[in-house]
């Protein structure tokens, strides 16, 4: 079923939860997700990212995202993650995608502000919701490379009072906060500031707050996270390695001069990545 962000919020605040967001660049990852989503009957959000362009083009697997949406049991949004220009956010809704970032946090704040406010006035048109990020959580957007973000200056926490302004300027439908997570492979545990999050969404009539980079986080600290009003949380570097650790495995099952077939090597990552965001959704939603 195809709901919006905006919908899928609604779900997680009535049901004091957060919705797993994960990034959908190939085919088995978009498998592996709606299939965990459909068996734990959990609503979910599938997202590709702007810089994952590279890999496969949005306009291949864009489609294919909307109506796999459209067939699944449970409500799925289908969600553009860190747009960076508003062309490639009007790309995103001409797809039918009912959700979409704009990512302007590396921009000054009125540069931010002013194409945040666009960014709403075009996904009204299409009937979609927007996510925005206010503060930054580093220079490594995509998670690549092994830096936990520990020393980076372009680390900035979001400011609740500003947020709050934010929130009301621009009339988003979620805010993505830097609160202490780091995109990519954590070196060392994340120091997280949970007040933010809980200033942010006394300031903004309770808005929902996104988490990203929450890959590597703790059991303990997504419950913190989650109480104090996070409701979205973004999660593909641990998932992405836990396909290529089963695609590993099943190498390591291959007796030697046995032919080796794409097909089951990429089944086999399919596979463990279910298994990794089952538990990734069961602990979103407060499961276990």
């Amino acid at each position: 079923m195809l709901v919006t962000l905006k919908e899928i919020m609604k779900i997680a605040e009535e049901k004091q939860i957060a919705v797993g967001a994960f990034n959908t660049p190939n085919l088995e990852a978009l498998q592996a997700i709606l299939g965990a989503a459909e068996e734990l009957k959990l609503p979910v959000i599938i997202q590709f990212a702007q810089c994952h362009e590279p890999w496969i083009p949005l306009e291949l697997i864009g489609p294919i995202m909307v109506e796999a949406a459209k067939k699944a049991a449970v409500p799925v949004c289908v969600h553009l993650d860190h747009g960076e220009t508003l062309e490639y956010l009007q790309k995103a809704l001409d797809l039918g995608f009912t959700g979409i970032m704009y990512d302007g946090s590396v921009l000054p704040y009125e540069e931010n502000l002013a194409n945040t406010k666009k960014a709403v006035a075009m996904a009204e048109k299409a009937g979609a919701s927007v996510e925005a990020e206010l503060g930054s959580m580093g220079r490594r957007e995509s998670g690549a490379g092994d830096d936990t973000g520990e020393n980076d200056e372009t680390k900035i926490y979001t400011d609740p009072a500003q947020a709050a302004v934010f929130v009301k300027e621009t009339g988003i439908d979620a805010l993505a906060c830097s609160f202490g997570t780091t995109h990519g492979i954590y070196l060392t545990q994340p120091r997280l500031d949970f007040d933010v999050v809980k200033q942010v969404r006394a300031l903004t009539g309770e808005m929902p707050v996104v988490m990203h980079g929450g890959s590597g986080v703790s059991k303990e600290d997504y419950g913190k996270a989650i109480r104090a009003g996070v409701r979205k949380v973004n999660y593909f570097t641990y998932m992405d390695k836990s396909g290529g650790s089963g695609a590993l495995e099943y190498f390591r099952t291959v007796k030697e001069n046995e032919p080796v077939f794409f097909s089951s090597v990429s089944m086999a990552g399919r596979d463990a990545m279910k298994a990794d965001v089952k538990r990734a959704m069961e602990m979103f939603a407060l499961m276990d």
